[in-house]
């Protein structure tokens, strides 16, 4: 299993987080994701997925990677 570190722009509550969880934890592979608003971090474990799907998701939830 691998755990992926991002930053994403946008977030700024954690109405913000559970979108952005969502929408990541929809990906095929992912196992968990945690989200925090007040640093933009977004930490997503799993097996199987890219990066690629991870900023769609991200795009999905309104927010970008930084």
């Amino acid at each position: 299993m691998a755990t992926k570190n991002y930053t994403v722009t946008g977030m700024t509550c954690g109405h913000c987080e559970m979108s952005v969880k969502e929408e990541v934890g929809d990906i095929a592979g992912v196992t968990e994701v945690t989200a925090d608003h007040a640093t933009g971090a977004v930490s997503v474990s799993g097996e199987g997925f890219t990066d690629e799907q991870v900023a769609a998701a991200i795009a999905e939830a309104g927010y970008e990677l930084a």
